[in-house]
């Protein structure tokens, strides 16, 4: 067997642009800055964003803006999807079907009506598949 001669790719180091995106995902999540209060997140970015000016002189101050761009939709909560799908007839569940409720009995057990139904289909089951696995003639 031949032995391929396959070359490592040399890593290039990171810019410090992504050092500084890096750092500043990081400390979002170190200080806790998603689900701060909003005017909390303002002060904190307007600070951070002073301390990475400082800390990295290379980024331009366009640069500075962009990560507090990053960082001010990354702290935000998800949005939800505007696309909704219609429930048909069949495939919501009948009124009957969709409650039930819980009561306790004198002995302090719960019981849940609307649900014997749906135990006495896995009984059925269960008794099925036992006559199933009966072997014939017996």
């Amino acid at each position: 067997m031949s032995k391929k001669n396959r070359q490592r790719r040399e890593v290039a180091p990171p810019t410090p642009y992504e050092q500084a995106r890096d750092e500043l995902f990081q400390q979002i999540m170190r200080c806790d800055v998603i689900g701060a209060a909003p005017e909390h997140q303002v002060e904190w970015f307007t600070e951070t964003m002073a301390y990475f000016a400082d800390r990295y002189p290379e980024l331009k101050p366009a640069d500075i803006k962009e990560l507090r761009v990053l960082g001010e939709r990354f702290v935000q909560p998800p949005k939800r999807s505007t696309e909704t799908i219609p429930e048909t007839p069949a495939q919501a569940p009948a009124a009957s079907e969709a409650t039930e409720t819980v009561t306790t009995d004198e002995v302090g057990t719960d019981t849940i009506e609307g649900a014997e139904t749906a135990t006495a289909d896995v009984e059925a089951d269960v008794e099925t598949e036992a006559e199933a696995e009966e072997p014939v003639g017996v």
